[in-house]
């Protein structure tokens, strides 16, 4: 069989569903909702799934434990286990999907570009997108049969991932755009966040690109739409730091980006969970906008 090559950094349900045998793909599900909806990623893939797909939990597995903000990136020691008990190699192709279109998925895509992991692509418009194509969804029990250790290894991408002390320095940096994924109202600070002990608002000289302007409801916006977009709003910025709630869909932006040629990007890890509750650092309101 000849080896897998990716079209890019996202697929479509078509490309998947004629390269869904192939030895070398590894196929993961990394749904995960908002504590507010009750539903459980795990639960709904041990329901049903795409077959032959692996849960890759980040919210609560594949993450920094300790940390007291959602969803923390793990130490690259803990990252390269847990890709090498899912059975990942270091020449596997990765397809990663989750079961609202494109929410989730793009944080897990990021988290292995994060550990020097490239050969990995976001499935465009999910489990909903698959199920409306009419193909093979598996109900049954999955399998308990312990898999072949991986011999992944991660290379940590350090630039990849920001800290509060990065954002603070990119505020006066005319070369580096904060750009955040939240709805308009969270933004603005008219709405409360819905995370407790969180000021309303957003980081001075941030934009705002909510998730909604560069998605067509589940799938993902073409390469010429999101260029228009991302170069009417931050035109001779040379780095592009990403932000949200917690983290998740900041990457749906930096999915976006790279997407439109974009290459110098971040994500700020700790988002507004991180920001938004240390009194310390500075916010902007606008509720009267």
């Amino acid at each position: 069989m000849n080896s897998l090559v990716l079209p890019g950094n996202l697929v479509s349900i078509q490309w998947l569903a004629e390269h869904h045998s192939h030895s070398d793909l590894i196929l993961l599900d990394a749904s995960w909702h908002m504590p507010l909806t009750q539903r459980n990623g795990y639960q709904e893939w041990l329901n049903e799934r795409i077959d032959n797909s692996r849960f890759f939990d980040f919210d609560r597995e594949v993450c920094d434990q300790q940390a007291s903000l959602p969803h923390m990136m793990p130490t690259p020691q803990h990252f390269e286990l847990s890709a090498q008990m899912l059975g990942i190699n270091n020449d596997s192709v990765i397809v990663v999907y989750d079961s609202l279109g494109i929410f989730s998925s793009p944080r897990v895509w990021w988290m292995f570009k994060t550990m020097g992991f490239n050969n990995i692509a976001v499935l465009d418009g999910g489990l909903p997108a698959w199920k409306e194509a009419g193909l093979t969804i598996n109900t049954d029990s999955p399998e308990t049969t312990q898999r072949k250790q991986g011999d992944f290894k991660a290379k940590y991408q350090a630039d990849l991932i920001s800290t509060k002390d990065d954002v603070y320095d990119a505020i006066e940096d005319e070369q580096v755009a904060i750009v955040d994924a939240r709805s308009k109202d969270r933004f603005l600070g008219k709405v409360p966040e819905a995370r407790s002990g969180l000021r309303s608002g957003h980081m001075p000289t941030a934009i705002n690109l909510p998730i909604s302007e560069i998605l067509n409801n589940q799938t993902m916006k073409n390469a010429y739409q999101l260029a228009q977009i991302f170069e009417a709003l931050m035109p001779q910025k040379q780095r592009l730091v990403f932000s949200c709630g917690s983290g998740v869909t900041a990457c749906i932006l930096a999915l976006a980006a790279k997407l439109a040629g974009y290459d110098a990007l971040s994500v700020y890890d700790g988002s507004w969970s991180e920001w938004g509750a240390n009194e310390t650092l500075p916010v902007v309101q606008c509720k009267n906008v």
